[in-house]
């Protein structure tokens, strides 16, 4: 299997929205961040998969010096090796893949946050850095309005997988809901973890929800009127994705937030519908 089979195969195989957006790319920017997306997947991979925080730390280590390989000319892991041939063409640099790095390792040091703009921190390493690294890929002639677009859009997408996950990373023992936003609506953390009735689903919990994700509903449409009208065209598989997202969160608003015993989804069928009427539609 070559590098650039072993990155598609990852990007096909994670059934991410992030796959369908890639569909409407030239193959050169498809390349390039199907690359990306691939390093990303690895790394969060070693924080979801690994359950040992020591042996995770030392994975998390071993990709911090195998980016530094290569950037100085040396990949070994087929992610890397697919990667590089693009960095310079697309300007992806050694500063982009350590933020991802370190919000992972975020992951491994910490399980609550106190406050919003302590998360805001973690979801920009995670997120909105990778929002750059893919509006640099995607192609952009405003780079100051273009990548504080990318970063508000990338907030935006990851309060989302927060309120999707909310269940998931509790099984983990992570809460990433902020602590002082849990007390304002008066919601306790061991109810989270629980996750059963009478102590997961209150109307607490749904005051709670529906704050979180009218906050993500205001950071899409701050996003988009981020984007210059130069750089609207070529943003476009950006624009997928956040309509699928946004998609996700009001089908988990429809739900009406059940979220803690089962992992609300959007069919594949609808993601490329989505895609493909973003895509006509130009928005």
């Amino acid at each position: 299997m070559t590098p650039e089979e072993y990155v598609q195969d990852k990007a096909a195989k994670s059934g991410s929205s992030f796959y369908y957006a890639f569909l409407f790319l030239p193959p050169p920017r498809r390349a390039a961040i199907t690359a990306f997306y691939a390093f990303c997947r690895e790394v969060d991979d070693v924080v979801d998969e690994t359950h040992d925080a020591g042996v995770a730390a030392t994975k998390l280590a071993w990709w911090r010096k195998e980016a530094a390989a290569a950037f100085a000319g040396q990949p070994t892991h087929p992610a890397m090796r697919a990667l590089m041939p693009h960095a310079q063409a697309f300007d992806i640099r050694l500063e982009h893949l350590n933020a991802v790095i370190d919000g992972c390792q975020m992951d491994l040091e910490q399980t609550r946050y106190l406050d919003y703009p302590g998360l805001q921190r973690y979801c920009f390493l995670v997120a909105g850095v990778v929002g750059e690294v893919a509006s640099g890929i995607f192609g952009r002639t405003q780079p100051a309005g273009t990548i504080a677009y990318a970063h508000k859009l990338g907030l935006a997408m990851q309060l989302t997988n927060i309120i999707r996950d909310v269940g998931d990373d509790a099984r983990r023992g992570r809460i990433y809901l902020p602590v002082s936003e849990l007390q304002q609506f008066d919601v306790k953390a061991h109810e989270i973890l629980k996750r059963e009735a009478p102590w997961g689903y209150s109307e607490r919990f749904t005051a709670l929800m529906k704050f979180q994700a009218a906050r993500a509903h205001a950071l899409y449409d701050e996003a988009f009127a981020l984007l210059p009208e130069e750089d609207r065209r070529a943003q476009k598989p950006g624009l997928m994705m956040a309509n699928i997202y946004r998609a996700l969160l009001r089908e988990i608003e429809a739900e009406n937030f059940q979220v803690l015993q089962q992992r609300i989804s959007l069919t594949p069928i609808r993601k490329l519908w989505i895609a493909m009427t973003t895509n006509w539609r130009g928005r």
